[in-house]
């Protein structure tokens, strides 16, 4: 959470869409998502832990990006946007997994059964990607590859409270299964430890201090418990925008939403 916060009344900052994606595999012990916790340094959300994502960047709207899946118009019925936000946020999802943890949603263009199964070799453009030199639509254009959207599962849609002063965003979250021989790795400049954990683990390690959760993230952890793969993504979930409301009293901050008590609970190491 920033401490960047205003008490005084003034206009909120705009939300910028947003995508993030909770990478998930089965375990013999149970499932297991991918986490990464931000660097310290950084302005928004330092020190956190998260799943991969971020801001849609304007060239993720470029309609001629090549496509295998549900329309854009299916998933702008599921997210509750018109269709060209609907494909920059499949697209950013993408993206933002691609250049953050490695893990690459396409397939061969010709070939609609054929899915990229070591995304390793696509390093050089994974860089230029993250540099912003490349756009992900011209990345699967030169590799003859497109975006495998049936990969992706709506989950979620949290908006940054109001009352944040440093930057807000409008984030869908997503959920996908992580794709068989791919690597996801923490190879990128914003993160400084990642790995697979199981959600009870890391709910546990929040309630003891040893990791930080925004809200968002706790809850879909929590939605994930107890579940495998193949139950997860058979979920279909109603993607009603979620916006909590931030309190802060000096140093101290409290955050209302509909599991607040939970989650206030076990941020006090607490066990909810």
């Amino acid at each position: 959470m920033s401490e960047h916060v205003d008490a005084v009344s003034a206009p909120p900052l705009p939300a910028r869409p947003a995508a993030t994606v909770m990478l998930i595999r089965d375990t013999d012990e149970g499932l297991d998502v991918f986490l990464m916790r931000r660097r310290r340094s950084m302005d928004f959300a330092g020190g956190m832990v998260v799943f991969p994502g971020g801001g849609v960047d304007q060239r993720d709207y470029d309609a001629d990006i090549a496509w295998h899946g549900p329309p854009p118009s299916w998933w702008a019925q599921r997210l509750g946007v018109d269709e060209d936000l609907a494909r920059a946020l499949v697209c950013a999802a993408a993206r933002e997994t691609f250049e953050e943890c490695g893990v690459l949603f396409a397939g061969a263009a010709d070939d609609p059964d054929l899915l990229v199964d070591d995304a390793r070799v696509y390093k050089t453009a994974r860089a230029a990607l993250a540099e912003g030199t490349l756009s992900f639509s011209d990345f699967l254009r030169d590799e003859s590859l497109m975006l495998r959207a049936d990969l992706l599962r709506p989950w979620s849609n949290w908006v940054t409270p109001v009352e944040e002063r440093t930057r807000r965003y409008d984030t869908y979250f997503f959920v996908a299964a992580m794709p068989d021989g791919q690597l996801a790795d923490g190879d990128n400049t914003e993160s400084d430890h990642a790995d697979w954990s199981s959600p009870e683990a890391a709910l546990a390690d929040f309630v003891a201090s040893r990791n930080m959760l925004m809200p968002p993230t706790w809850c879909q952890l929590d939605s994930l418990t107890g579940r495998s793969v193949e139950e997860v993504l058979a979920v279909e979930r109603d993607l009603t925008a979620i916006e909590p409301k931030l309190t802060v009293s000096g140093d101290n901050w409290d955050i209302e939403f509909f599991d607040s008590e939970r989650y206030n609970a076990a941020r006090g190491g607490r066990t909810p």
